[in-house]
């Protein structure tokens, strides 16, 4: 016999040695608000089919758990390309990237022709028979190279790419009635696990509907996204021009030797894009009604500030002077900061920012007045004034750069024509493979944990732990803007993950087991460890890539 402890109810019990995680569930009582679907052992996220044969601790989870919700969305992603499988045979389903509160995807059927209503309504139905029957998902693990040969037998050459340059010796794959498939992550025991979902048309694709994270026994509200959506599209058409849509084919690009080549394109066409940025803000500088203030937002660790400082460069490049302002710097005195039922200070609330003022010195400064402009001191929490001063004199425009600049709260007495609104986003268009993507929060949240760790400000520890705050902040005070900016930018980098393995990986071993934030540091190690580590040596001192792994010759 071996002993559980259930961290829900608090208690321990004993079980046979193999006893699965789903016979146990019905040993514990304790409230369910909502259907569990994984569990954590050891503080590793788990299956509910896995067996126990040792001493653990449990943690078992629902679908409203960051943990849970990507259990069940994968899932779901099997359940929608078993479907395809059934009724286009031959056909093949790309699942691309989250959008609209759902995730879009490609259905390329066997003849090439357009998807209808009427295949969405067959797909729909036979994802509804394979959920009403609870066909049962089976995991196994074999050998490499078995994994290897069994998708490169079924033409699933994405697959083939990932693991041939995983490393490992052992694949582990699932199957769905008679469809398999390869996912980095656990699933649902069953199809009946899958009530909650919605499919429809959505551009050219399909919009996989998934259930609200703050409610999940219903679907999360369709919110239309169409700057997103052509930002993802313009990053997909340049991975296929690149030949560069999953992992495995970035890696086989790496291992061949290009992996400077990717960096430089990668550069490139960042730079390229904050041209075109720049000179849409001088053409429209010189309109009769000019633009005087441009706007720039995005969320934690997208690259804001090195963007602002490259745009800066390129709009004197125009012969433009721009100055820079940062929200950070009209933070209000610490004590006067908003803060989170539980005590701790809300550094991302739109109060934290003393907007008032700020609005007075802007509106000020557009009537050609000097205005003495406060630093915020994040060592004392004060704000302090310096000596430094802004006057816009002709040829001068404005940057206002921080998490709220498009909250119209900020600007809303200044006239719309005189605004250029910028959203920065770290949108990841490359994937693990054809039915695995990256969620571009983790992104963001590997640079934010090298940025800090090198900066001396957290430990990989207590930035994971903080990342729930700052997501729910962003879902709150950022994201609801987004669609009003006047232009998009794609922070994110071709190679940035091989880039990033070197940094992250010492830094998330450092977490100790023994804490909740192991199960995210655990799942970033095995994320990181399907890239092929690439050498920061090629990175240049102005790339955004610089503000998180250091060594940028820009001055923060």
């Amino acid at each position: 016999m071996l002993q559980v402890f259930c961290k829900n109810t608090q208690t321990s019990r004993k079980f046979p040695e193999g006893t699965s995680l789903l016979t146990m569930l019905n040993d514990f009582e304790f409230d369910r608000p909502y259907p569990i679907v994984s569990a954590k052992v050891n503080n590793v996220s788990q299956g509910l089919k896995f067996r126990v044969y040792q001493n653990k601790d449990i943690e078992f989870i629902d679908m409203a758990h960051p943990s849970g919700r990507r259990v069940y969305c994968r899932s779901l992603c099997f359940l929608l390309c078993a479907a395809a499988e059934d009724v286009f045979p031959g056909s093949k389903v790309y699942m691309e990237h989250p959008i609209s509160n759902g995730f879009f995807c490609h259905l390329r059927k066997e003849d090439g022709s357009a998807v209808t209503p009427a295949d969405v309504d067959a797909l729909e139905r036979r994802m509804k028979e394979i959920v009403e029957k609870n066909i049962p998902f089976h995991r196994y693990d074999v050998p490499m190279d078995r994994a290897v040969k069994a998708f490169s037998k079924g033409g699933y050459d994405d697959k083939v790419k990932l693991l041939e340059t995983s490393g490992e010796l052992y694949a582990d794959y699932y199957t769905l009635g008679d469809t398999a498939d390869y996912y980095y992550g656990k699933l649902v025991p069953s199809a009946g696990y899958l009530t909650v979902w919605g499919l429809c048309l959505y551009h050219d694709g399909m919009l996989l509907r998934v259930p609200d994270r703050h409610d999940p026994s219903r679907l999360a509200p369709f919110y239309d996204q169409p700057k997103t959506y052509g930002m993802f599209a313009e990053a997909l058409r340049w991975n296929i021009i690149m030949r560069l849509s999953t992992v495995g084919d970035v890696n086989h690009a790496c291992s061949e030797g290009h992996a400077n080549e990717l960096i430089r394109v990668a550069e490139a066409l960042q730079e390229k894009k904050i041209v075109q940025i720049a000179e849409e803000i001088d053409r429209r500088y010189h309109l009769e009604t000019p633009v005087k203030v441009v706007l720039i937002t995005g969320p934690s660790s997208s690259g804001k500030t090195t963007f602002c400082k490259r745009l800066s460069i390129q709009l004197k490049a125009c012969g433009l002077q721009p100055l820079s302002v940062s929200t950070d710097d009209y933070f209000v005195n610490r004590e006067d900061t908003p803060k989170f039922p539980d005590g701790s200070y809300d550094f991302d609330n739109f109060d934290t920012v003393d907007h008032a003022l700020m609005e007075s010195d802007i509106m000020k400064m557009l009537d050609g007045e000097e205005v003495s402009v406060p630093e915020y001191n994040f060592v004392t929490g004060r704000r302090e004034y310096n000596g430094k001063k802004i006057r816009l004199v002709p040829g001068t425009i404005l940057l206002i750069e921080g998490i709220h600049a498009l909250n119209p709260g900020l600007t809303s007495r200044i006239p719309a024509e005189c605004k250029f609104k910028i959203f920065i986003n770290t949108l990841t268009s490359t994937h693990l493979d054809n039915h695995n993507w990256i969620p571009t929060s983790d992104n963001r949240l590997l640079r934010r944990i090298v940025r800090d760790y090198n900066k001396g400000a957290f430990t990989a520890r207590e930035t994971i732990a903080q990342w729930p705050n700052v997501c729910r902040s962003e879902e709150e005070w950022i994201y609801p803007f987004q669609e009003t900016a006047d232009v998009m930018f794609n922070s994110a980098y071709l190679i940035e993950f091989a880039v990033l393995r070197n940094h992250a990986e010492p830094i998330l071993r450092s977490v100790p087991k023994s804490c909740v934030e192991y199960s995210e540091a655990h799942r970033l190690l095995r994320f990181l460890s399907y890239f092929t580590p690439v050498s920061d040596r090629e990175i240049p001192p102005t790339s955004l890539l610089r503000e998180f792994l250091g060594g940028s010759s820009f001055k923060y």
